[in-house]
């Protein structure tokens, strides 16, 4: 059996902003010291982990990540028949399980400070808990209260990992580890000066547009890489290799065609990767990212990045002694599927 999958993808996005920074810039990185246009690794995993791929895949078996799980506790009380001051002083109780409780006027908030992961076991076992206080009108016993569970059923979890600060116990290591993405070629951040017509506005008084802004953009070819330590993930996952090969699966196609959902209005930036390397093996896994650190140049920017991809697998498995047997789909070459690149990387 083959322990670490790794991808290396390649997708071209058109003009996007994809990913903004805390200027409503898309985000950047200087790689081999120029800059480049940047997917951080928490963007792709949001956009995955919410995609409708996922849900069709792993419906069921997705957590639910928020601050607000004791608004919503508060709120089935309520809508239970529990007066308003019994279903928050429970619902506190319920959510502090989960983090530490925001202060509002020196009293504790039903929401808590950080997100939390919530998995689909303990949000069931919050629920059947709401049912049993609003039946009874009485509150969480501490024995009841002890809903936190070592993750067995949440695939988004068991890959992209879950930290309580205050329970480590409960603490789930990530079993997927993903790089940021970013442009193969040096990349600049360009700004879009537009305006509005007003549709009212007949020019009678003046032509002027009704609204004026800039937005900022960039294109590029990025590359991803993304590692599957897949014994970590069937041992989060409860031995379920059923489940294993699903989240596998979902994640593959996932990487290969669920795009950042940042400025799609504006822009349509959907896009299908172009090209898939994928590889497993037990050996010590490695990014192929050192394949751009001269940035590519010329007419053909795809081609000659599958052959920078190429070029330094080749390298590495000679100098490392490494002989395992890849897997390409190579959309300008109409070559691969993403069905049997699903199979090659789910099957052991």
């Amino acid at each position: 059996m083959s322990n670490f999958i790794q991808l290396h993808l390649l997708t071209n996005y058109g003009p996007a902003n994809l990913n903004r920074d805390d200027l409503n810039r898309p985000k950047t990185a200087i790689v081999g010291g120029v800059q480049r246009l940047r997917v951080s690794s928490q963007c792709l995993k949001r956009a995955w982990r919410t995609s409708e791929v996922f849900e069709i895949a792993l419906g069921g078996h997705i957590g639910t990540r928020t601050k607000a799980m004791g608004v919503k506790i508060y709120n089935e009380l309520v809508k239970g028949g529990v007066k308003e001051k019994d279903a928050k002083d429970w619902a506190v109780r319920i959510a502090g399980v989960f983090g530490k409780n925001k202060t509002e006027n020196k009293e504790k908030s039903l929401e808590i400070e950080q997100l939390a992961h919530f998995s689909p076991e303990e949000i069931a076992s919050i629920n059947a808990l709401i049912n049993k206080m609003i039946e009874r009108k009485n509150g969480p016993s501490d024995e009841e209260l002890k809903l936190l569970q070592k993750n067995r059923g949440a695939a988004d979890i068991a890959m992209f990992g879950r930290m309580l600060a205050d329970c480590p116990i409960y603490n789930t290591e990530a079993a997927v580890q993903v790089a940021h993405a970013f442009s193969v070629h040096k990349a600049a951040v360009e700004d879009d000066y537009f305006s509005a017509v007003d549709d009212l506005n007949k020019h009678e008084e003046h032509a002027g547009s009704g609204h004026i802004g800039e937005a900022e953009f960039g294109s590029g070819l990025y590359y991803l890489y993304v590692c599957i330590d897949r014994e970590l993930l069937k041992a989060n996952l409860g031995n379920n290799e059923d489940l294993v090969r699903k989240a596998i699966r979902a994640l593959v196609e996932c990487a290969a065609t669920v795009s950042p959902t940042g400025k799609q209005n504006s822009f349509a930036s959907r896009a299908y990767a172009s090209y898939v390397l994928a590889e497993k093996g037990d050996k010590q896994p490695r990014s192929l990212a050192g394949a751009f650190l001269k940035p590519v140049t010329g007419d053909d920017v795809l081609d000659s990045a599958i052959e920078a991809v190429r070029s330094t697998r080749e390298a590495f498995n000679k100098v490392y002694s490494d002989v395992t047997e890849p897997y390409e789909l190579n959309a300008a070459q109409r070559t691969g599927t993403l069905s049997d690149l699903q199979n090659y990387c789910a099957n052991e």
